[in-house]
């Protein structure tokens, strides 16, 4: 049985042919890299996978073909979709594979009319996949989604469908939003969707973080989990400085843009080059800044990406 864990997850990219087509060996490749390199776990299927521009047999060959080669502990799947039966599918093929762990984000079109309708959703998805295995993490993206999930519509959903809900990935930014979920939820995992608010996450009783940019910084995430952990807070605060300074470099560009143009100027590959429409890569310019950035942080992208 594999459930949610602490720690760092990667909220993978996904490369891709230039024909749009998932580059399923690369991406296998991609994620064992992260798993040797300081993510717990990664995360699949998410915003920065570009999943809400794949179709759906795209994103079940992903899961069906990954699964094959990967630890299914730790795998995280995202199978939301404005489509109920879309997401029924996906999550039954996540099961099947062997992933029990899913992020679900809500319905993002037509946007929640109540809490209540929030409820139904997940209490729908939870009965056409009629599985105890199910652990279920809610993405919180109101950005995107319209709605935020707060303390008390999560305290409703673990309360009615216990274990299955298991925890948040809560990407609205709004830290009084995290902490009150990580302080008034029991027994429920509670995951930054930024690594700005690693330390505080965790000092707060969450999980960790669940992140884009740890595709490039998976290694300092774990550092400043690890010196949390060992409870040397002030190793850990200043980790968590350098940290958020090199997370704040990329926020100036949409992060599938930033990262995939890191990599595929650093690999000189052909996988990180393509990115579903809207996305498109950083002009040289704005390469160039960025890469800068991150040299003055401290981070030798040579040698990282080696």
């Amino acid at each position: 049985m594999n459930s949610p864990k602490t720690g760092i997850y990667t909220a993978s990219l996904t490369p891709f042919t230039a024909s749009y087509e998932p580059e399923i060996p690369a991406l296998i490749s991609h994620v064992q890299w992260l798993l040797e390199n300081g993510a717990d776990g990664v995360a699949l299927l998410g915003s920065t996978g570009e999943a809400n521009s794949m179709t759906l047999d795209q994103r079940q060959a992903i899961i069906e073909q990954s699964t094959k080669k990967l630890p299914a502990d730790r795998l995280l799947i995202g199978t939301g979709s404005c489509a109920l039966q879309d997401a029924v599918r996906l999550t039954k093929v996540s099961i099947d594979a062997g992933v029990y762990a899913v992020l679900v984000l809500p319905p993002f079109y037509y946007k929640p009319q109540s809490d209540e309708s929030i409820i139904r959703f997940y209490s729908e998805l939870i009965a056409s996949v009629n599985d105890s295995r199910l652990r279920i993490v809610f993405y919180n993206f109101p950005k995107f989604t319209g709605y935020n999930f707060d303390h008390n519509v999560i305290g409703k959903m673990k309360q009615r469908f216990g274990e299955i809900a298991a925890g948040i990935k809560d990407s609205s930014g709004n830290w009084e939003n995290m902490s009150g979920v990580a302080q008034n939820v029991r027994d429920f995992m509670v995951y930054s969707g930024t690594e700005t608010y690693l330390l505080e996450t965790l000092l707060n009783g969450g999980a960790g973080c669940i992140t884009a940019t740890a595709n490039l910084l998976a290694t300092e995430c774990q550092q400043v989990f690890q010196a949390w952990k060992n409870e040397q807070l002030e190793d850990a605060q200043q980790k968590q400085n350098k940290l958020t300074s090199l997370r704040k470099a990329f926020e100036s560009y949409p992060f599938v843009s930033g990262l995939k143009s890191i990599f595929a100027d650093q690999k000189d590959s052909n996988d990180w080059k393509h990115m579903m429409p809207p996305f498109d890569g950083l002009m040289k310019d704005q390469l160039h800044e960025l890469k800068e950035k991150i040299k003055d942080l401290g981070l030798d992208l040579s040698k990282r990406l080696s």
